[in-house]
């Protein structure tokens, strides 16, 4: 059984850096704010003293004092640090990272730092090593699903007329994140909400004056192949790692929202679908002399919907939250099915089929067009839970680079994603005391972890005020090791060094 790492469904901040609080708060605020929001930062400092003080923070590490327009960093965060801040040197740092990024246990830890604004590498350890990624995959489909679909889309959750008297068409349009209830606009995760299609479908059947009893047709026919890929573990599909896809689903198909780990509906198209079944049925009881009912039970039906009729009548629908949100959650909590699914829908959009290799293709054209080798890169999946999957460090942290520097503007929304040291997402419960506090609240990065796997990939800026994108993997780690902390220590060292 392959141990993954700690799903988080919130932010946690109560009892946060109790040691060091004093230090790092002005760090939390600027961090976990400024980068996202896209604030415009104070210039860099460039005096002797490598280590932040206690009581005073460097300048990047305070409150601004003006807010950027949005959009207007079209060349990142390297675009709004100060060109004048030193890079490390690649001798010191690497003598200190050489110290860190040792195995506990069995196994090896490959790596690359570089220079975000100039891509100049400062570290590199068989940074070009192709390795079992697990989770840091997730960045590449974060950057994929940007580009091709755009941050500012959405996807709908359709009712429309059947093809028989008395029948309507649930169809499925991606939206993995249905919540049962009312839709929640201020909200990712139940953005498009079951009851609200219930209630506007009910009206929309009165309207047209349809009595008597209605059948539920399901049509999840969108995503094609396999719902469960053959390069995934049968002991992770039990453990609810990932479950089926397709192209609608409950809570990012979990039975209960607020669990964020266990088992998963192994049908999450029909769960949702019943669900909306019984909100429909209980709409139409509640409606003043609707003369409607519900028959039980629903009934699949590929095709059913209306892209095959286009003159079929669209009775209702909802909208998800927009893909630079959903990405925004996939990185945070790295959640298998999300990243998956927005995949399916990546590959759709690029004119592939919303498959699981339809995904692969999709991600593995966009890699290329962005300059990203991918001869060495081998993808089973988009998730990372694939064993099967190899990624280079160098290839990640280009990734991570284009994301922080590059001239696609729209990658700018994944940043808000990942997640912050000691604060949010998978990050939370780390980065909390010894000696990687020093990250707190500086380091962003993204997670990955299977039983002899350790990944971290992100962004920080260091002590001098340049901004640096990094990537460790570490492989044939001893079973039951827990490796993270080597990481941690590895990713505060650039936080807190000017290595001169």
């Amino acid at each position: 059984m392959k141990r993954r790492a700690r799903r988080t469904g919130a932010d946690p901040t109560s009892g946060l850096l109790r040691g060091y609080l004093p230090l790092v708060l002005p760090v939390l605020i600027i961090a976990a704010l400024a980068f996202p929001a896209g604030i415009a930062l104070a210039p860099a400092l460039r005096g002797t003293d490598r280590t932040p003080d206690a009581v005073t923070a460097v300048p990047w590490q305070q409150l601004p004092t003006a807010l950027a327009s949005p959009g207007s960093a079209t060349h990142g965060l390297a675009g709004r640090l100060s060109g004048d801040a030193p890079l490390p040197d690649a001798g010191p740092l690497t003598a200190l990272l050489n110290g860190t990024l040792q195995a506990d246990g069995g196994g090896s830890i490959t790596g690359i730092v570089q220079d975000a604004a100039t891509g100049q590498v400062v570290f590199d350890r068989a940074g070009d090593e192709a390795r079992i990624p697990a989770s840091n995959m997730k960045i590449f489909t974060a950057g994929a699903a940007l580009r091709t679909l755009g941050p500012e889309r959405r996807f709908g959750t359709s009712v429309a007329a059947g093809p028989t008297p008395g029948s309507v068409v649930l169809t499925g349009g991606g939206d993995v994140l249905l919540g049962a209830g009312e839709s929640a606009p201020g909200a990712v995760l139940g953005r498009a909400g079951l009851a609200t299609l219930a209630r506007s479908t009910v009206r929309a059947l009165q309207s047209d004056g349809v009595t008597g009893e209605l059948t539920v047709l399901l049509d999840d026919s969108l995503f094609t192949g396999p719902p469960l890929s053959a390069a995934w573990s049968p002991d992770d599909v039990a453990a609810g790692e990932i479950a089926p896809l397709y192209p609608l689903a409950l809570n990012s198909a979990r039975f209960d929202p607020a669990r964020l780990t266990g088992p998963r509906p192994q049908d999450p198209a029909m769960a949702a679908a019943e669900s909306f079944a019984g909100r429909l049925a209980a709409e139409a009881a509640a409606a003043p002399d609707a003369g409607l009912s519900v028959a039980p039970g629903v009934v699949r039906s590929p095709g059913a919907g209306p892209n095959p009729d286009p003159g079929a009548r669209v009775l209702a629908e909802v909208q998800s939250a927009t893909v630079g949100q959903q990405v925004e959650l996939l990185l945070r909590t790295s959640d298998n099915y999300l990243a998956e699914a927005i995949g399916r829908m990546t590959a759709l959009a690029a004119g592939k089929p919303g498959s699981n290799d339809g995904a692969i293709a999709a991600l593995l054209a966009q890699l290329a067009d962005l300059g990203i080798p991918t001869d060495t890169l081998h993808a089973a999946d988009v998730s990372g839970l694939a064993l099967a999957n190899r990624v280079s460090a160098r290839q990640l942290a280009g990734m991570v680079r284009t994301m922080t520097s590059g001239e696609d503007a729209r990658l700018r929304a994944a940043l808000p994603g990942f997640p912050v040291a000691a604060l949010t997402g998978t990050l939370g419960e780390r980065f909390r005391g010894g000696n990687t506090a020093a990250g707190a609240g500086l380091v962003r990065a993204k997670t990955g972890t299977l039983n002899t796997v350790s990944a971290l990939s992100g962004y920080v800026v260091d002590a001098d005020g340049r901004l640096l994108v990094f990537a460790f993997i570490g492989n044939g780690l001893s079973p039951g090791a827990d490796n993270r902390p080597v990481l941690d220590r590895s990713a505060a060292v650039l936080a807190r060094c000017g290595c001169r």
